[in-house]
């Protein structure tokens, strides 16, 4: 790895994520693959809805670091 590479996180995506794909996941999350079922549906488990806390839509490519509700797998 150079030492300009920017670490990329193991577990991305926020713990309150939610989809019918990941309710039989064995571990957390790696790629919107591993969350998204043809559906494509998911939902925040802290507002049990579409919109996270922010009021924002739940989306793997948005619930990751740097939104202001994001808690980290780890």
């Amino acid at each position: 790895m150079s030492e300009n590479a920017i670490p990329v996180p193991l577990f991305p995506y926020c713990r309150e994520l939610r989809s019918k794909k990941l309710t039989f996941a064995r571990q957390p999350p790696r790629s919107d693959d591993d969350i998204l079922d043809a559906s494509n549906h998911c939902w925040c488990a802290r507002t049990m809805q579409a919109l996270g806390p922010d009021g924002e839509l739940v989306r793997p490519e948005e619930c990751r670091s740097g939104r202001d509700c994001f808690l980290g797998v780890l």
